[in-house]
């Protein structure tokens, strides 16, 4: 089985967030960059379907020679070879066709994306993906199984999860549950050593449109400042629940 890994490079969520050219790019200096939570889940499992049936996993990023200590990451963590599409990432659709450009040209059984990415939040790609290639699809996955060529998978639907059966070829929007975060993989020294020494294909990108573009950033309004109550006190904490927060 052959299995495509799409990787995010997304900003590490501790890292300090500003905005540049009048709040219209975002800015990287001092930003640590870290693979995206849901591809983490999504190459975990791969890893798994590795080790378990022999697979081998690709990982493949769209995005600048910045981007490629992630995608070593990946590597380390166990995946065989990495692509990078040389291209920035800056409009989902975009996205999606360099992506399916690489899937059609690979031959790939099963391709695991995660559902959406920690800074943008677009949600769009794996969908866009399959309907590009015309590809079974599944959404928001939180298990996955696979034999032969017939799978069983588990999404999360409003309410509650549905387990649902297909086959391959399909491609998968994955998210935590893919794998226990307990499982996750933590590169060690003889997987960073070995990383350096698998193939990184570098491919240019194919011609595809970008129909959108951010406009302006704007970080949340700060938290109001915090009133403290004396336990004593319980007269002031309803009299300001009830007339200053009005929540009761």
């Amino acid at each position: 089985m052959k299995i495509l890994v799409c990787i995010s490079h997304v900003p590490d969520t501790t890292s300090k967030i500003n905005f540049t050219n009048g709040d219209s790019e975002f800015d990287t200096n001092g930003v640590q960059y870290v693979i995206n939570p849901n591809d983490e889940f999504g190459l975990t499992r791969a890893i798994w379907f590795q080790e378990q049936q022999g697979a081998n996993v690709t990982v493949v990023n769209v995005g600048g020679p910045d981007t490629e200590p992630t995608l070593r990451k990946a590597l380390a963590i166990g995946a065989n070879e990495a692509i990078r599409v040389n291209a920035n990432p800056t409009d989902g659709f975009f996205v999606a066709k360099q992506l399916a450009e690489v899937i059609k040209n690979g031959g790939y059984d099963l391709v695991i994306a995660g559902k959406e990415s920690l800074d943008y939040n677009g949600g769009m790609v794996p969908g866009m993906i399959a309907g590009i290639l015309g590809s079974n699809f599944l959404n928001s996955c939180t298990a996955l199984t696979v034999d032969g060529n017939n799978v069983k998978a588990v999404r999360e639907i409003d309410g509650g999860k549905e387990t649902v059966s297909t086959t391959l070829p399909l491609i998968i929007g994955g998210q935590k549950g893919l794998v226990e975060e307990k499982d996750l993989r933590i590169p060690n020294m003889r997987g960073i050593m070995t990383a350096r020494t698998k193939a990184l294909t570098i491919l240019e990108p194919v011609d595809a449109p970008v129909n959108t573009k951010a406009v302006k950033f704007e970080k949340p309004a700060p938290k109001s400042a915090v009133k403290l109550i004396s336990p004593d006190n319980l007269d002031e904490l309803i009299n300001l629940l009830h007339n200053e927060a009005k929540v009761i």
